[in-house]
């Protein structure tokens, strides 16, 4: 069980320039983002998410909180731990502990600004890290926790999260890169990154949102290699730390797929075992009664 418990999501965190997308892994989001360089003094922003009623659409603001300080990370680990206080096996809890600090540099950045692809990319990662896990109920009581514990809304990121997967779905290879040419909701929340990550405003490029973009190619069935590519020059990203984030992603999910075989083995190994010992006083009590029974006859 070593292997199994040592697990850590140590690459998903980055701010920039690491890998790809599908599978399963045990070292998730630490080490090299650029937000351990964080202060706790800097001024941070949080997010709004207002509709427009004459557009029937959703645009994301980002609202200067000018003197509030940002807690620190063991503050929002002692939130999540206090909201959630039930036993996390192993296997997940070393991954959420630190997914969450990663998560925690990421939202108290002075560039952060929530957004719905940030959103759906967190989604799915939590989605299949958690998928297996024991209770249905605790695993949403477990997201709520966390997101709560990051002081944001848990019902915003489902709420976005589904409505961008809607519209995936709903997408070809062609309408999903030429959404600046239509006026939906979805579309202009992907007209407002657009600007933002043009330099117009607040963004700040995570392995989060780089999940989010791959799920929306996922959803559209849009696989051809240029798709991507064309995705990423509309919405003003940069390809090339994409890609790199997707490779590191699909790595991760390869080794957490292997985890979770390796738990599971361990886990019916310590069924069967003790199945065998509650079985064997059965079996030597009926040995005695057939030998009492025998000595009885004779």
């Amino acid at each position: 069980m070593a292997a199994v418990s040592s697990l850590s999501f140590s690459a998903i965190g980055q701010t920039s320039g690491d890998r790809k997308l599908n599978v399963s892994s045990a070292r998730y989001l630490s080490s090299n983002f650029e937000g351990s360089r964080f202060r706790t003094s800097c001024l941070y922003h949080s997010v709004g998410l207002r509709a427009s009623s004459a557009a029937s659409a959703s645009v994301v603001h980002c609202m200067s909180r000018g003197t509030d300080v940002p807690p620190t990370v063991s503050e929002t680990k002692s939130s999540f731990l206090k909201a959630y206080n039930r036993p996390i096996p192993s296997v997940y809890n070393t991954v959420l502990q630190e997914l969450i600090v990663q998560q925690h540099l990421m939202r108290y950045k002075k560039t952060y600004c929530y957004d719905p692809v940030f959103a759906l990319g967190f989604v799915t990662v939590y989605d299949q890290l958690m998928e297996g896990y024991p209770s249905d109920e605790d695993r949403e009581a477990i997201f709520q926790a966390y997101i709560n514990a990051l002081k944001e809304d848990p019902q915003q990121y489902r709420a976005d999260a589904q409505k961008l997967e809607e519209w995936g779905r709903a997408q070809t290879s062609t309408s999903l890169v030429e959404f600046s040419s239509r006026d939906g909701e979805v579309e202009v929340i992907l007209k407002d990154i657009a600007e933002r990550a043009g330099g117009k405003g607040s963004f700040s490029y995570s392995r989060f949102f780089a999940v989010g973009l791959f799920r929306l190619l996922e959803l559209a069935n849009a696989t051809e290699p240029t798709v991507l590519e064309k995705l990423c020059a509309a919405l003003n990203i940069n390809k090339r730390s994409v890609d790199r984030d997707l490779d590191v992603y699909r790595n991760l999910l390869s080794k957490l797929v292997q985890a979770k075989e390796l738990l599971k083995e361990y886990v019916e190994r310590e069924k069967k075992k003790r199945e065998e010992r509650s079985e064997s006083p059965a079996a030597n009590e009926a040995v005695k009664k057939c030998t009492g029974e025998y000595q009885y006859l004779s």
